[in-house]
């Protein structure tokens, strides 16, 4: 039986021009705008695309004219087709830009395969992410009539390999410096108060994310002076979780912070652009010694290493 592995994410505008694609295909997704609706939910999508596309597009010139996440994507995947050799395929789907669903399917169907394990880029489950990126997968390949088995992973946080990867990174920002003299602030993606509220387990992925890695810190010798959550990232003006970064940073008492964004696999416009850039002002401002961001995984050998581990448990 010929076998595939798909990593899915979210996708980023790959240049300026698909921008406006990557919004409208964003805000038209039912499990991010859940409105009854569809047709309602089009004109608001329409609405917001009209009103973003401007300010999304300086951002993306900001960071070069593109998202980084599908270029560390192609690198991340050459890298594991390597570890897993070539018995199995290993691609990539994106949910809101290309390459999408409905392409990578055709082209697996083309080359006969018959079994797909997918593996959303998403350490903590969400209905917004990992199974809107699922279900998408699936229809996709519904709507071209392939009969192909599917095995799917739902998150992996609590990957003990995974975590030893964001420890590096978090080692790599604090470099030679002691960590008693920062303080580190996980920073995971918002969601609306009503998402979580209806029974959606991110934030309690997120929660119990943050104190594995603690304990872990701790057995590093990595003692922060404190250590905090908060959410980045809110749209519009209904309530969502809560603190924000924006209020983190103005209470941190130290003036010397690292930034991980502990939600994300790949870096991308919210870690390359609002982390990176964004709040660094609020930082600068704020009179902040010191501000650094971890690097998210994105290719490190660990996360390689990850990612064949999955494969390994779910055959």
């Amino acid at each position: 039986m010929k076998e595939a592995i798909v990593l899915l994410n979210m996708g980023g505008p790959n240049n300026l021009g698909e921008v406006e694609m990557f919004l409208h295909n964003m805000f038209n997704d039912p499990y991010i705008l859940r409105t009854k609706s569809t047709l309602l939910r089009k004109f608001i999508a329409g609405m917001i695309t009209l009103t973003r596309v401007e300010k999304s597009q300086e951002i993306y010139r900001q960071i070069g004219g593109k998202s980084p996440l599908v270029g560390h994507t192609r690198s991340l995947v050459g890298k594991l087709q390597q570890e897993v050799g070539s018995d199995v395929v290993v691609d990539f789907a994106m949910r809101y830009t290309p390459p999408m669903a409905q392409e990578v399917c055709e082209r697996l169907k083309g080359e006969g395969i018959e079994k797909v394990y997918l593996i959303p880029l998403y350490p903590q489950y969400s209905s917004t992410t990992t199974q809107s990126s699922l279900d998408d997968f699936e229809s996709a390949a519904l709507k071209i009539g392939w009969d192909v088995i599917t095995v799917e992973i739902k998150h992996f946080f609590a990957n003990t390999t995974y975590n030893r990867c964001l420890i590096e990174r978090i080692k790599d920002a604090l470099g030679q410096d002691n960590a008693s003299e920062f303080e580190i602030v996980f920073s995971a993606h918002g969601l609306p108060q009503k998402v979580v509220d209806g029974g959606d387990p991110y934030q309690r992925h997120v929660i119990a994310h943050v104190e594995l890695l603690k304990r872990m810190m701790h057995e590093e010798g990595l003692l922060f002076s404190d250590v905090s959550l908060a959410y980045q990232s809110k749209v519009g003006p209904m309530k969502w979780l809560e603190p924000s970064l924006d209020s983190m940073l103005h209470s941190l008492v130290r003036k010397k912070v690292i930034i991980v964004p502990i939600a994300f696999t790949i870096d991308n416009s919210e870690t390359d652009f609002e982390l990176a850039i964004e709040y660094a002002e609020v930082a600068h401002d704020l009179g902040f010694e010191e501000y650094r961001v971890c690097r998210c995984p994105n290719d490190h050998p660990l996360f390689v290493q990850t990612l064949a581990e999955m494969y390994g448990k779910m055959k």
